[in-house]
């Protein structure tokens, strides 16, 4: 018997995969005193105890991507796929009588610790709360670990198209960035989401701005 943290990473940009982490550790006691939720610490930070969370003895971790193509798919929804990812996560390292804890991605907590159980194929307990990643250690664990593997596909995604800011819609670095690609490709970079508001409104623009140009 052990206990499972589970967090996800990239959920809500424009640009690049969606992970989640499942982090599997005998009891709270054995994770780093320096471990909290991975928006309170620097990148650097992140990475530092990233490496320290795989050497704890008896530590196991299952990580699942939901990738630009399934969330483009018009016949599902983020909803759909955040439930089938932490269940697939979970699955990779669960054993039967593990507590598990998940940072509910739903406004009713106790449907998505349901919706999640349904995709298991063991016994289990899940505690499904808002910002578990704040209360529950094992939890932020898993934030970190989400956080800093979509880290490292986004620094991937910028080898090969260049500063693109962190992919949220609101930065502007990565709207400055999809802007000028449309500019002068004609079209969205693979690494974009096509079915989010903020691609299909570059589009939008970039196609007012061509038609004016030849009015």
């Amino acid at each position: 018997m052990a206990i499972i943290g589970v967090d996800e990473a990239g959920k809500g940009p424009v640009i690049g995969s969606m992970f989640v982490v499942a982090a599997r550790i005998r009891s709270e006691r054995d994770l780093p005193n320096n471990v909290l939720d991975s928006k309170k610490l620097t990148p650097k930070l992140r990475e530092e105890i990233a490496k320290e969370l795989v050497k704890i003895e008896y530590f196991s971790m299952g990580v699942q991507e939901v990738t630009i193509e399934e969330i483009d798919r018009p016949d599902s929804n983020m909803n759909i796929l955040t439930v089938e990812a932490h269940a697939r996560a979970i699955s990779k390292i669960v054993e039967d009588g593990d507590c598990i804890y998940v940072d509910a991605a739903d406004v009713n907590p106790g449907r998505f610790a349901k919706r999640v159980l349904n995709g298991l194929n063991a016994e289990v307990q899940i505690i499904s709360e808002h910002k578990a990643d704040q209360k529950y250690p094992v939890v932020s664990a898993a934030s970190i670990l989400a956080k800093v593997t979509r880290d490292a596909h986004i620094a991937k995604l910028v080898n090969t198209y260049g500063n693109m800011g962190s992919g949220y819609p609101s930065d502007s670095i990565t709207r400055e960035f999809l802007q000028k690609y449309i500019l002068e490709n004609g079209a969205l970079p693979n690494c974009a989401r096509k079915s989010w508001k903020t691609s299909k409104d570059m589009l939008g623009k970039s196609a007012q701005k061509s038609i004016e140009e030849w009015d």
